[in-house]
């Protein structure tokens, strides 16, 4: 990409899916610099117990904004190619599009395709950056405007913003996070683009960790880990797929933990009390998690303490979880 500066508004073909990514889009729509000419989005999905199909959050606010939709089920066939071609878009950018772009696609704008990444790169390339942040420990993370290539997430580092993870964060509050920040980045940098100033980095590839796609399997708790790290799965697991467990061969979906300050020689699951501050559990090398929102089958997320006042013989200590 050159680094002569751009006159003029530039076209762009936006490509994105899920809330994250319309943030992006409603980001540069505030900033109204430039001409979105199109909208890429995956196809719409069933969705809710009636499975219609629902548009998703990019096409929503596309269609709002009366910017042509276009919604293939690849990128790799060629009639899908010369339709990008035959918008003569100046740049593509794209964030959480969820389809893989082809190298003869990455070639068809001017200026080529940038990515909205929600870790700081290399660290966390992949589908589940955010979640995986949490999981690993992180004390922060952020978002990488990137410039792609045919690779998974490896293109040069254009633009870079930090964004600290609290001790409190859930996937669902370092998502709304970063998504703002993602939107806030794509400006600045299409902001020092226009000026010629872009900066254009090589990833590190030995420093490169890779965040695979959630898996409902490994949402499930483990009770021989200690506290801190099933409290850390907990927080990255809210809203999804949400972190789980059973109690007498009923699923619990636990949606807030903490780990505590304290021990217990009690096998690793075991409810050692019940009060109004949640369940104390023993977990493993001796820890601590109290659990404080769960959700048992049938019913809605609730306060440990609400619950105690229909289920205290079901969460009575001595009940062991996860067998």
């Amino acid at each position: 990409m050159s680094n002569n500066p751009e006159s003029g508004p530039l076209r762009i073909v936006f490509a994105g899916t899920p809330e994250f990514a319309a943030e992006s889009l409603k980001a540069l729509l505030q900033q109204g610099e430039h001409d979105v000419i199109a909208v890429y989005t995956q196809p719409d999905r069933p969705a809710g117990r009636g499975r219609e199909l629902k548009a998703s959050p990019v096409k929503e606010l596309a269609l709002e904004r009366r910017i042509p939709v276009y919604q293939p089920l690849s990128l790799k066939d060629a009639d899908a190619s010369n339709e990008l071609r035959a918008l003569r878009p100046d740049l593509m950018i794209v964030a959480a599009y969820g389809l893989l772009l082809p190298k003869d696609v990455l070639e068809i704008p001017r200026l080529g395709c940038i990515n909205v990444h929600a870790s700081l790169l290399p660290r966390w390339r992949g589908a589940a950056p955010i979640q995986r942040a949490i999981l690993a420990g992180d004390r922060e993370t952020g978002i990488t405007i990137m410039q792609m290539d045919v690779g998974l997430d490896t293109g040069a580092m254009r633009y870079m913003e930090r964004c600290p993870i609290s001790p409190n964060d859930t996937g669902a509050s370092l998502h709304d996070r970063l998504a703002l920040l993602g939107g806030e980045s794509l400006v600045a940098a299409l902001e020092l683009l226009m000026d010629g100033e872009l900066p254009s980095a090589p990833q590190n590839d030995a420093d490169a960790t890779y965040a695979r796609k959630l898996t409902k399997d490994e949402a499930r708790l483990d009770w021989t880990q200690p506290a801190d790290l099933l409290a850390r799965a907990i927080r990255a697991y809210n809203p999804v797929p949400v972190a789980f467990t059973t109690l007498a061969d009923q699923v619990v979906r636990v949606w807030q933990a903490r780990a505590l300050a304290e021990t217990s020689t009690a096998p690793a699951g075991m409810i050692i009390a019940a009060d109004r501050d949640g369940l104390r559990v023993a977990a493993g090398n001796g820890s601590v998690l109290l659990m404080e929102t769960l959700q048992l089958p049938g019913g809605k997320p609730l306060s440990v303490l609400q619950l105690l006042n229909a289920r205290r013989d079901q969460l009575a200590p001595g009940q062991v979880f996860g067998i």
